[in-house]
């Protein structure tokens, strides 16, 4: 290998073991859509009451989203290559058990698992990706690899739920985990070294339930509130005690030595920053997503499958965005400038959809697509330079970190913009159909529903006959898209607004690569940058 300024570089092993880690990447971020087509096979099957129904989809991203830090936290102290396996093996194991559930209970609890083995293999797998990479601008082109298929693999798991379920019944959509999961176990030993903090100290069991107690209640709040479409008493409380606990959690980390969370990782500038920005960039993309899957379905009246195929095509510009970003910063360029163009490429993404009207396909794709370039550029570089600023011994904690934040953006994303959007769609259509012709003879509840949602809308005008049924339908189409348009200005404004903050408090920042006294820089081969074996980490296996 050849020496660099930051490391070593990296060779075909390390490559071939960087492959092999996107498999539970993809897989973990298909998780999240998944389910998208199986609800009415699940419903005819298992009969899910409303409330179980709910459970089936959110269980899965708040146990995620409860044990990221807990998980990033284990891999730093006993291996994340462990770690990664426990999850690999926990994964594919619920993976069966979701698919051959025999009750919504049992599928519940089946979500609940794939949740706790996707929170392991999450931040296992960034981490490892920065063992993996010494060499600055390696790094970088994995990072950029790697933020472009957890962009792809959301929407690719739509796609590929409805063409299981199109062929085969609703849990088989599970089942396409399964070999990946074994073919992992088996090639993992083989191809990645083990990577550790040699020196851990010991393990902070009490901030395990005050991390959990901490992230929870702000999710579930964020969400109910993107549920509800407004923020309610119920919400507003469980955000309060969620962000009351994550103080007593700060305080915890700030005060212990041997705190789950090192104080340590926000001495570079850097770091924190890029957490912030990161979040920033979830919000928009997810805010987006809230509107355009229901656009394209509710509004241009596509089925479920043909909509989720037209929603791949954004993803062609997002997989050229990363790498193209990293190779303008490689090349020379401002990393902050770049991280400021990506926003303001969003910000521009978003004020093409807000001229979108009621029968605008291409105008947005198109808008969808600019915007997921932008910010796919930004997240590639802001994870590059959270993880490569910390010392590789604390990389699962600060991926972990990453991703909590993460969880919290596309929750804030989904509250906040849908809540604008909503509440511009219940104005119109309450000027719109606020009496007389075609709401005359409709039944009271029936007209609140229209009132609520485009898609109670889209139910109650299937069962009016003729001309009532098409204007009702129209006028909530337009309501729908007005909402819409407002809310992509909103979220053009927050953008801007990101490129500003990324300007001002990335302009100083040197570098990434590993801080100060940190730990010697490893090699694939389990030696540090001088040649001698590092100690308190496994060489790799011999081939």
């Amino acid at each position: 290998m050849t020496s660099t300024s930051t490391g070593l570089r990296a060779g075909r092993r390390e490559w071939t073991a960087f492959v092999v880690l996107m498999l539970p990447l993809l897989l973990v971020s298909m998780d999240v859509s998944v389910l998208y087509f199986a609800v009415p096979a699940i419903s005819r099957e298992l009969h899910p009451s409303s409330t179980q129904q709910l459970w089936i989809f959110d269980i899965y991203a708040f146990a995620l989203a409860g044990l990221l830090i807990t998980m990033g936290a284990l891999g730093d102290r006993f291996g994340r290559r462990k770690l990664l396996l426990f999850g690999a093996a926990a994964f594919g194991a619920a993976s069966i058990a979701a698919a051959y559930a025999q009750s919504a209970d049992m599928l519940i609890a089946a979500r609940a698992v794939l949740g706790i083995g996707g929170a392991t293999l999450m931040p296992s797998t960034m981490a490892l990706v920065r063992n993996l990479f010494l060499d600055e601008k390696q790094r970088a082109k994995a990072i950029a690899i790697w933020s472009s298929a957890m962009a792809g693999g959301i929407a690719l798991g739509s796609v590929m739920s409805g063409v299981m379920i199109e062929h085969f019944w609703w849990g088989s959509v599970f089942l396409i985990n399964v070999p990946a999961m074994v073919l992992l176990l088996a090639l993992v030993p083989l191809l990645v070294p083990e990577f550790k903090n040699p020196a851990p100290g010991p393990f902070d069991l009490p901030s395990v339930p005050l991390s959990i107690a901490a992230v929870l209640p702000v999710i579930y709040g964020l969400k109910k509130t993107a549920a509800d479409n407004g923020l309610g008493l119920i919400p507003v409380l469980s955000i309060v005690a969620g962000l009351a606990i994550g103080a007593v959690f700060v305080r915890r980390q700030l005060t212990r030595r041997d705190a789950m969370i090192s104080p340590q990782l926000f001495h570079h500038r850097g770091f924190g920053p890029s957490i912030a920005l990161n979040a920033l960039a979830t919000f928009a993309m997810m805010g987006s997503a809230y509107f355009t899957t229901q656009y394209l379905q509710s509004v241009l009246g596509k089925g479920a499958l043909e909509a989720a195929l037209w929603s791949l095509a954004p993803s062609v510009c997002v997989g050229i965005a990363g790498p193209a970003a990293a190779a303008a910063v490689q090349r020379g360029a401002d990393r902050a400038s770049v991280i400021g163009a990506g926003f303001v490429t969003g910000a521009i993404g978003y004020g093409i959809l807000a001229l979108a009207g009621p029968d605008s396909l291409w105008t947005v794709l198109i808008g969808a697509a600019v915007l997921a370039s932008g910010i796919v550029a930004v997240m590639s570089l802001v994870t590059d330079m959270a993880i490569g600023t910390v010392p590789p011994e604390r990389a699962g904690s600060a991926a972990a970190l990453l991703e909590t934040g993460q969880e919290f953006g596309g929750a804030m994303g989904m509250a906040v913009l849908g809540s604008v959007g909503t509440a511009v769609y219940r104005s119109d259509v309450k000027d719109s159909l606020g009496g007389g012709p075609p709401t005359d003879g409709l039944p009271t509840d029936a007209l609140d529903q229209v009132r609520e949602t485009l898609g109670a809308a889209v139910a109650v005008a299937g069962r009016l006959k003729g001309q009532a049924g098409d204007q009702m339908l129209d006028a909530a189409r337009e309501a729908f898209t007005h909402g819409m348009r407002i809310a992509c200005g909103a979220g053009a404004l927050v953008l801007v607004a990101a490129a500003v903050l990324a300007l001002v408090t990335l302009r100083r920042v040197g570098p990434t690569g590993p801080t100060p006294g940190g730990t010697p820089s490893i090699g694939g081969d389990g030696t540090a940058a001088d040649g001698k074996e590092t100690a308190g980490r496994e060489t790799a296996p011999s081939h």
